[in-house]
């Protein structure tokens, strides 16, 4: 009997083992193979790391301390009012339309750019398990004006979402540009026309309109057999008008500091993550706090700021409001010649013109 008994288990286990196998080679990343770089080990990406640095723990156990003793909080399922972004936005005018999570239209100088497009129900592999979104997108997908350019900040699937990436390609085929590693993952999905950038790479998106690939601090998978395989990364927008900076999903690190050197202007408008914050001993070293948010944009200079990242899904354990909460708590030490926002999905902003 027990003999019959120890023997279903094993088959049991490696039966599950067998699964988990299977799925995680179905929908990991190849990764990237290149020279060795300051971030990159032959191997895997790694973030720059300066004497100082706090590091957080992180690894199995880590997660498994973060499961057993997060904290509950209630998110509610919110309905939005949804808008509808102007055809094209000419010369200096800017504006940012908050879609949902990180995703943001930008238009200025005749260009619509979309950063970490999401419009799936879940952030998942699968379409029955994983974060559901509670805010739907505030422009509806029909409702887009053409989009010419798309910019992913990382492979995370709240950040690249094949099912909208396929939807952009078939209605307008933009330009696609990813971090390294992640050209040859979109393609072997049927996405062909994305372009890879390592860290201070750059490509020109129309006369006097460049994109530059800029560092950041965060890590990367789409299993959990490919962690750090590809690169993560933020944006800058160079305009004749101004730069625009998408810091996509970060932490705060050395790297505010080169690009505050290499942009000593500042920025016109920035695109910062204040949500998935919480508990700081586990998240700080990927995930900026609104209170970081605020210290990033005097680094580096910005003048207006669209909180990103916050409220459609529940990924940490911050509250639904706290992120914005926060902010609004902090927008009275500002001088008269920044601003904060925070906007629902589907509220844009007209970016002011640079004093």
């Amino acid at each position: 009997m027990l003999l019959c008994i120890l023997i279903y288990f094993i088959v049991f286990v490696l039966s599950v083992t067998l699964v988990f196998c299977i799925l995680d080679r179905s929908i990991r990343s190849k990764g990237y193979q290149g020279p060795v770089s300051d971030h990159f080990n032959g191997t895997v990406f790694i973030n720059i790391k300066t004497a100082g640095t706090v590091r957080v723990r992180s690894g199995f156990w880590s997660i498994l301390h973060w499961m057993l003793t997060r904290k509950k909080n209630v998110w509610v399922k919110r309905s939005v009012h949804q808008t509808k972004p102007l055809p094209r936005v000419e010369g200096e005018t800017l504006t940012a339309t908050l879609l949902n999570h990180a995703s943001v239209l930008i238009q200025t100088e005749g260009l619509n750019i979309l950063t970490d497009p999401i419009y799936s129900k879940r952030a998942s592999p699968f379409s029955f398990i994983g974060p559901s979104r509670f805010t739907e997108p505030g422009v509806a997908f029909d409702d887009l004006p053409p989009i010419d350019v798309v910019i992913i900040s990382h492979n995370h699937y709240d950040h690249l979402d094949l099912a909208t990436l396929r939807r952009l390609v078939k209605r307008d085929n933009p330009r696609i540009f990813v971090p390294l590693g992640n050209r040859n993952y979109l393609e072997s999905h049927g996405i062909k026309t994305s372009t890879e950038l390592d860290w201070w790479e750059s490509e020109e998106l129309a006369p006097g309109v460049s994109l530059v690939c800029v560092a950041g601090q965060h890590f990367s998978a789409r299993a959990l057999s490919d962690r750090n395989k590809t690169l993560w990364c933020g944006y800058a927008v160079q305009t004749p008008h101004g730069d625009i900076y998408f810091a996509g999903d970060t932490g705060y690190g050395p790297f505010v500091n080169e690009i505050r050197t290499r942009f000593p202007q500042g920025f016109r408008l920035g695109l910062l993550p204040i949500g998935a914050f919480r508990p700081e001993w586990f998240m700080k070293e990927v995930h900026i706090s609104p209170d970081e948010a605020f210290n990033i944009q005097q680094e580096l200079h910005i003048q207006d700021v669209v909180g990103i990242h916050h409220g459609t899904f529940k990924l940490a354990d911050d509250t639904q409001d706290e992120p914005v909460t926060r902010v609004k708590e902090l927008v009275g030490s500002l001088p008269s010649s920044q601003r904060f926002l925070t906007l629902l999905n589907g509220e844009n902003a007209d970016i002011r013109t640079r004093a």
